[in-house]
């Protein structure tokens, strides 16, 4: 088999595109991989040091003003031209692509040369990208029920995230969990707001944490930025700071986890029935975080906190309720298994394979 994937832009797009390029070269030993997305973006780096070949086109999405948009109008154009270029060099027997806006103009080539299309969409909120190419598809795959409002529901599946797969297949890491100074035998709450941190939000857990009961570990990832002052923050000996976690390395031992709504963080916690506060990021594209986010609370499956409505109050009123009520944690881990997809890569490689059967 020959897959071509296409992915950009944020690691939101591209590291479920790799898990999924991860399941099927386990699946498929001989299977060649081609990753395409933007020349100038995190993926051209990433998708390299993960050991997959990686071609770049020059794309920018359509925001701005009007002599912007048409330089994304000529820019996606030519990375047109070049996809088409590129499906006649590596010949893929099918495409899928991840979102992005680079992923469009590749998918629309795929299409134009007869490949076998499928797209996946990651968040509640269908992203612009896969809205634009929808109709050319042969399939589509889904993360949330909602999702079926935009593309209804023929070629449409609901399969989950391919990050979901790689959560449930991680296996917790002793030695790194004691590394961190952290002890298997006391709860813990793990608070992180994705690999840049918050720097409001770092504030307020300075007024916050130390407020929390004592006999609870606290886990708080900083982000790099500030890692310093922030870690001279918290002298109190229940309270270990860093700048960066392996998350999944040790989430089977985290009681509680505050974060972001981001889709694969999203997808982790319902695999693996992680107990959840959700505080969505208001400044991510049309807000889906905030969308992830209440499809998981109107499912009792996780909590949640606006930010505008985020104070050292409600935080602490948020925490006591569920670390204070053991009732309450099993019901939340309960139904975020029941929404979770661990199985999502191998269901994604099985649509696959029946696409491909049927030419």
């Amino acid at each position: 088999m020959r897959l071509l994937i296409a992915t950009g832009g944020t690691g939101g797009h591209i590291y479920p595109a790799i898990a999924l390029a991860d399941a099927a070269k386990k699946r498929y030993p001989d299977i060649e991989i081609l990753f395409v997305g933007n020349d100038d973006r995190m993926e051209a780096e990433i998708v390299p040091n993960h050991g997959y070949a990686f071609e770049g086109l020059h794309a920018c999405g359509m925001t701005g003003n009007v002599f912007h948009k048409m330089k994304a109008v000529t820019l996606m154009g030519k990375a047109y031209l070049k996809a088409l270029k590129i499906m006649d060099r590596f010949q893929p027997d099918i495409a899928i692509g991840f979102g992005g806006y680079v992923s469009a103009p590749v998918m629309l080539a795929a299409h134009r040369k007869g490949v076998v299309t499928m797209i996946h969409e990651q968040n509640s909120v269908v992203g612009m990208s896969n809205k634009v190419v929808a109709k050319y598809m042969d399939a589509i795959v889904i993360c949330y029920e909602k999702c079926y409002e935009e593309f209804g529901r023929d070629k449409v599946r609901l399969l989950g995230n391919p990050r979901a797969t790689s959560a449930v297949e991680t296996k917790f890491d002793a030695q790194y969990f004691q590394s961190l100074g952290l002890k298997e035998d006391k709860p813990l709450i793990l608070v992180v707001m994705g690999s840049l941190g918050s720097s409001s939000i770092n504030e307020m857990m300075k007024d916050v944490l130390p407020t929390i009961d004592s006999s609870y570990q606290i886990l708080f990832v900083s982000g790099k930025d500030k890692f310093a002052e922030v870690k001279s923050a918290f002298p109190q000996e229940n309270i270990v700071v860093v700048d960066y976690v392996r998350q999944l390395d040790i989430i089977e031992k985290v009681d509680l986890l505050i974060c972001r709504a981001g889709a694969t963080t999203a997808a982790e916690i319902l695999a693996l029935g992680s107990v959840s506060i959700l505080i969505p990021s208001p400044y991510v594209a049309h807000n889906h975080q905030f969308y992830n986010a209440s499809v998981m609370v109107e499912d009792g499956a996780a909590e949640m906190i606006e930010e505008k409505d985020l104070s050292p109050e409600t935080l602490k009123a948020k925490i006591e309720a569920i670390m204070n009520h053991p009732a309450k944690r099993e019901s939340i881990h309960q139904n975020a298994l029941r929404l979770g997809k661990p199985n999502a890569c191998s269901d994604i490689l099985d649509w696959c394979e029946e696409l491909l059967n049927k030419r």
